[in-house]
């Protein structure tokens, strides 16, 4: 049973030799993976999605910021230990397309007009913290490094 969801195809080919590793580990060689694709399609889709956890286990593990952004509203994550922060920054302008670089480069212009409002909060993490940041991702939330958040932060505290 999977805790996350399988890697994509490129996602797979972008980590091509940690997955031989990983096969490694299991003592598969190239040729036994192979055969185990081809005579055993369902030991090796679960040799994929075991991979495809440990994966994610990492990622969400060492995730510090996410940032969901949509055409007029920033959603912009801290991970702490116990908490995770939120800064929503919202355009009020909907002429305005924060996604694009003219809208982001307006955003910066009147981030402290009345065009703009911000809120905070913060929410404690369930039992399960990785779950918690995995499904901000499924909602479209990217880990990033954080300088958005930085940049906005300065500006609400």
């Amino acid at each position: 049973m999977m805790k996350y969801s399988r890697l994509t195809k490129e996602q797979f080919e972008e980590l091509h030799q940690e997955f031989i590793n990983f096969l490694a580990t299991q003592s598969i060689t190239a040729k036994e993976w192979k055969t185990l694709k081809e005579i055993h399609p369902e030991a090796a889709e679960e040799e994929m999605d075991i991979f495809s956890d440990l994966i994610w286990e990492g990622a969400l593990k060492n995730a510090t910021y996410l940032e969901n952004i949509s055409a007029q509203q920033l959603f912009l994550f801290k991970i702490e230990v116990n908490e995770m922060k939120l800064i929503v920054v919202k355009s009020k302008n909907e002429t305005i397309d924060i996604t694009t670089a003219e809208g982001y480069q307006w955003l910066q212009k009147n981030f402290a007009s009345d065009e703009v409002e911000f809120f905070t909060s913060s929410k404690a993490f369930s039992e399960e913290k990785n779950q918690d940041i995995f499904s901000l991702i499924k909602q479209g939330a990217v880990i990033t490094k954080g300088a958005l958040y930085g940049f906005f932060d300065g500006i609400v505290n």
